[in-house]
């Protein structure tokens, strides 16, 4: 009787409860509403579809329980579907391909490999859902980072581990700069994630402004603007957890997002799809829990980190916008691109007045510091009288700082602009700009 009893112990313990599969009953615009199907919330469920004598499945996770109804919302197209369709449960939640063997492919939101290159080589995955690292458990970020940029680490120095948001109106650089920034960072890997993109531009993105150099070193998560709502949101989480897997190893990471705004949009789109209320410029509540939810993980860790760059799509070129103003509350910085700027050819076109590093006075030193702050007051005060002399009203000598302002403008003006095929600056920019306001007379 003893051995019996263990023996039905051992079965007890190994046994896998029977779980209920489930049928569509309906398909309203992006919802699946489901029978009898036993997950629950945030479980991934795949959905069978025949079509032409074959069955595919959709994956689809589960975003609502109503009553006896089980409601889902499929990471692709819903076309085929229909009333009667076998739901089963994925009895996991979604994960991601993660390792070495990832550096220079290019993936979608599923960690399925779409560059044509065969598969992965890798079998390990991660859950793309993890929490944020305790605030008390995150070192101080004190150690700089070179992206290669003079406007940026002269102006707008950066650390290991920060996050900053590049604040853009469309067709004004973003994907350029990034590009810039990718190939010359001091990171050991790139994270880049394109997200809503039209499809031309990820080609465009990997051939002409990453370059075979920067996709040696990278991983890319691209999933375009005419997939899944769904699929536009995980790629965010999926991206974050192959950068947290590198970061967790000892690695400096740079995760690039382009853009964080596509993420919201998405994420509106789920929302109200699902019965949530529209508030600000009918972005549902659920967007302003992800966005901090999303950013807060990326940072610095004991073994290594997350240095996050997350591109923001202006809407209207206006910086209130409801995303712009989110994100720069999370935020340790942004860095502004002026479109006039962009329209007068200066490039990269960062507005050093309007842009901010929150973590420069910790990683420049008080020289860097003091030549920053000195050349922002003379963009400042040429700003200021800018308009008077592009009318023939200035006066020189009606004011001996306006006067320098005038003198510095040009010097200042080229520094801050850069050939995307430039060499990086050599010797390092903060040095650069110190050199030039000595020359400038006072």
């Amino acid at each position: 009787m003893p051995a019996l009893a263990r023996s039905l112990d051992r079965i007890r313990e190994t046994t896998v409860p029977a779980r209920r599969y489930g049928r569509v009953t309906s398909v309203v615009g992006l919802l699946v509403e489901a029978s009898e199907l036993d997950a629950a919330v945030g479980e991934m469920c795949r959905i069978h579809v025949a079509e032409g004598g074959e069955t595919r499945t959709v994956r689809a996770e589960v975003v609502g329980v109503k009553e006896s109804t089980t409601v889902l919302m499929p990471m692709e197209q819903t076309h085929g579907l229909q009333a009667g369709c076998l739901i089963r449960p994925a009895d996991e939640g979604m994960s991601v391909p993660v390792g070495p063997d990832l550096l220079g492919r290019v993936i979608d939101a599923g960690g399925r490999p779409i560059d044509g290159k065969g598969p992965l080589g890798t079998d390990a995955r991660e859950p793309i859902h993890r929490d944020p690292p305790s605030p008390l458990d995150r070192p101080l970020i004190d150690t700089p980072l070179s992206t290669g940029i003079r406007s940026i680490d002269a102006f707008l120095k950066m650390g290991k581990g920060q996050r900053t948001g590049i604040f853009a109106g469309s067709g004004v650089g973003k994907s350029t700069l990034l590009g810039m920034i990718a190939r010359r960072a001091e990171a050991d890997v790139n994270v880049i994630a394109l997200i809503g993109e039209r499809g031309r531009e990820v080609r465009e993105f990997i051939v002409d402004n990453l370059g075979e150099e920067g996709l040696r070193r990278s991983v890319l998560v691209a999933v375009t603007g005419d997939e899944a709502a769904m699929s536009r949101v995980k790629a965010a989480s999926a991206a974050m957890a192959i950068a947290e897997h590198f970061r967790d190893r000892g690695q400096d990471v740079l995760l690039m997002m382009d853009s964080i705004t596509r993420v919201a949009q998405a994420q509106r789109e789920i929302g109200l799809a699902v019965g949530e209320p529209p508030t600000r410029r009918g972005y549902p509540p659920s967007v302003f829990a992800l966005l901090p939810r999303l950013l807060e993980r990326a940072g610095p860790a004991e073994a290594g980190t997350i240095t996050g760059i997350f591109t923001v799509l202006v809407e209207g070129d206006d910086m209130s916008e409801p995303i712009s103003d989110a994100a720069r509350g999370i935020l340790d910085g942004h860095i502004v691109l002026s479109r006039e700027l962009a329209e007068a050819g200066h490039y990269p076109a960062v507005d050093v007045l309007q842009s901010v590093s929150r973590v420069m006075p910790r990683v420049a030193s008080p020289e860097a510091e003091a030549a920053a702050q000195e050349a922002r007051e003379l963009l400042s005060a040429y700003e200021e009288v800018e308009d008077l002399i592009s009318v023939g009203a200035y006066e020189e000598g009606s004011d001996p700082e306006t006067d320098r302002a005038v003198e510095a403008y040009p010097a200042l003006a080229d520094f801050l602009q850069q050939p995307v095929d430039a060499p990086p600056p050599d010797p390092a920019p903060s040095t650069q700009l110190r050199q030039l306001l000595d020359d400038i007379p006072e």
